[in-house]
């Protein structure tokens, strides 16, 4: 039993006796004439087993010294099976393999394969990959031929520095000297060639296999579901002969973190018909889905389900971590923060989660006092994604300064070097707020090369204060970054469409048109009381209840009316006339939706409304009147952010 083993079982590891373990292999040492050879080879058994436990039981590297004493002076410093676990024990407790390790193979004049993997596996726990190559260049010097272990040792190596080309090398290794390819070395050869980010040679190898267990499908079943082919992965894991806790999980993590909550819910409720009891990871992809829906249906589902399986989130700080998050998607951030404050052990994510919860409602100052409170009364260290919510905090309600000084602090006070995405927050930041300049010049500083992102969020802010000049230089990058991104090209044709210039949005579109692209339609959708969905698109009179929306808006138009509401007709980026812009306006899907809640719902219950893209300024304005003549709360959620509508106004004061 290993130390680690031990810890589970019992309160302390038991130390070692070292003159007990001298008087004992003192007694196993003597010898008399008369003993026979078997007598000699029991005795000799008796010692290696009596030396191995207590190796077993090293916890330092002064306890293995002595026992390697006792090695050489027993005459077994030749023995492979012993040196063996020497190493292995001394890589367990994280000895550097230079110089001490290293030097203890050194006299073994007959190295077998197990003692040079030991060695190789060694460097490459370490990092080491040329002096694990090197090993295993000695080694076949030496004419020895590598075992299965070997290879997975090297093939490891290479997936953890991501070295495709020298994994590609060890690949066919495996052939030329084996001529076959063992299930244990083909799951480390798939998981090499995810890591290396080349999936295809992993599923040529995963074909290939003569044999595979669960671990080799759930491997590439979860690496389709990272580069977001889910198709793949279904396909995958339905051929899977016997699925696991492990399989389903895979698949139950992977539809939610592709943004396909329907679909997790639906293996989630497969993987409990199927008898198979969900763990914590499990259970917090299940939040996760719920969380995308946004209503409070599913958070409470998620609720039963956390408490089915006994993981509650005072207890456990993952599934906590994801009830905050979930709370916070489905409008409900005051639930959130009940989950928080009850939480008995919380941890970066906690916070973080929290932080990022109340950025996305609006509520800044709320954001700045828990980050406030976490870094100087907690030992909690705030990490990127911490950054990445307090910025955002700061984003959408125009601090400018308190962003900078938490931007300027993130390496100097924590050292957490900014990445593409706290830039992203900056350049957000800073257009918002109208420095359209200063966040170019943000960019031309940057200390990593800016991605899609940050150019996107340049874009974004010359949309809202209508700046082509600024906004063709950061569509020229983020056509380069995103070539086929169409929500980029739109944006741009919406700029020109903005500046009243309709040559330029012809010649955007005419790029549209050349490359293919499709445009993503808009869409809104609210769930009902029973949870069923209820889903609108532009124009789209479909519904059976189409008729009653229709009639229900132009009453609601004509109540606003006296409040003073005119249609934004700059909402809309196409070259028709007034009444036609008036008709598209109406008949944005978040209108329809709001309609279709005002008919449907009981006048004291809050409205939700979910959006997959911005919400314009006309339906802005729209929301908040509309929320003054009905008395109703209105919660919209669009692609950026939460707009809590309450008696005429919106939680983000008009700034976004």
């Amino acid at each position: 039993m290993t130390v680690a083993h031990s810890r589970r079982f019992s309160t302390a590891v038991k130390p070692i006796d070292i003159s007990l373990l001298s008087k004992q292999l003192l007694q196993l040492g003597r010898t008399s004439n008369s003993d026979t050879f078997s007598e000699i080879s029991r005795q000799r058994e008796q010692l290696v087993s009596s030396l191995i436990s207590t190796l077993d039981d090293c916890a330092g590297l002064n306890q293995i010294k002595q026992v390697h004493g006792h090695v050489i002076r027993k005459g077994l410093d030749q023995s492979c099976y012993i040196i063996t676990k020497l190493i292995r024990t001394l890589t367990k407790l994280g000895v550097p393999m230079d110089p001490y390790p290293r030097r203890v193979i050194e006299p073994v004049q007959f190295r077998n394969p197990f003692l040079w993997t030991a060695v190789i596996r060694g460097y490459a726990i370490e990092g080491n990959i040329l002096e694990a190559i090197s090993m295993y260049g000695c080694m076949r010097k030496e004419w020895i031929t590598p075992v299965s272990f070997t290879f997975s040792a090297l093939l490891k190596a290479c997936g953890s520095v991501r070295d495709l080309n020298l994994g590609r090398q060890f690949h066919a290794q495996t052939f030329r000297l084996r001529g076959f390819c063992c299930v244990y070395v083909g799951n480390t050869m798939i998981d090499m060639y995810v890591k290396c980010g080349s999936i295809d040679c992993a599923r040529k190898v995963f074909d290939e296999m003569p044999e595979r267990d669960v671990i080799t499908w759930t491997e590439l079943i979860a690496a389709y579901a990272r580069v977001g082919n889910m198709k793949s992965a279904a396909e995958l894991f339905e051929s899977l002969p016997s699925k696991d806790m492990m399989a389903w999980t895979a698949m139950v993590t992977g539809f939610a973190q592709n943004a396909k909550p329907q679909e997790a819910l639906e293996y989630f409720n497969r993987m409990e018909k199927s008898g198979i009891q969900a763990d914590e990871v499990t259970v917090a992809g299940f939040i996760s889905a719920c969380a995308q829906l946004g209503a409070s249906k599913y958070a409470d589902q998620a609720v039963q389900i956390a408490q089915k399986y006994g993981y509650s989130p005072s207890d456990h700080v993952v599934i906590g971590s994801a009830l905050i998050d979930m709370y916070s998607k489905c409008g409900n951030v005051e639930e959130a923060v009940n989950v928080f404050e009850s939480m008995k052990y919380k941890n970066v994510f906690s916070y973080s989660s929290m932080i990022l919860g109340f950025a996305m409602h609006g509520r800044a100052q709320e954001a700045l006092d828990l980050f406030h409170y976490m870094v100087t009364h907690t030992a909690v260290k705030p990490n990127t994604v911490t950054f990445v919510g307090v910025l955002t905090a700061c984003s959408h309600t125009g601090l400018v300064d308190q962003g900078r000084q938490i931007f300027a602090s993130m390496h100097q006070m924590f050292g957490v070097e900014p990445t593409r995405d706290h830039y992203t927050c900056m350049v957000d930041l800073l257009g918002r707020a109208g420095r359209l300049q200063e966040s170019l010049e943000l960019i031309k500083t940057m200390s990593v090369e800016p991605h899609g992102g940050v150019w996107g969020a340049l874009l974004g802010a010359c949309r809202i204060h209508n700046n082509p000049d600024i906004a063709e230089i950061a569509a020229k990058h983020l056509f380069e970054w995103e070539p086929d991104i169409i929500g980029n090209y739109i944006l741009l044709s919406n700029i020109y469409a903005s500046a009243g210039d309709w040559d330029g949005v012809l010649s955007v579109r005419k790029l549209i048109k050349k490359k293919g692209l499709k445009k993503t339609p808009a869409a809104s959708w609210v769930v009902d009381k029973n949870g069923q969905m209820h889903k609108f698109f532009p124009g789209n009179m479909n519904h059976p209840m189409s008729n009653k929306i229709q009639k229900t808006l132009e009453e609601l138009v004509e109540r606003l009316t006296v409040l003073g509401y005119k249609p934004d007709l700059s909402s809309v980026t196409y070259d028709v006339n007034d009444d036609g812009k008036r008709l598209i306006l109406i008949r944005h899907t978040e209108k329809l939706a709001l309609a279709f809640s005002l008919l449907t719902t009981s006048r004291d219950s809050t409205i939700m409304i979910m959006k997959n893209l911005r919400m314009c300024q006309d339906c802005h304005t729209f929301m908040r009147l509309a929320s003054e003549v009905t008395g109703r709360v209105i919660i919209m959620r669009d692609n950026m952010r939460f707009h809590h509508f309450r008696s005429g106004s919106c939680s983000c004061g008009d700034f976004w």
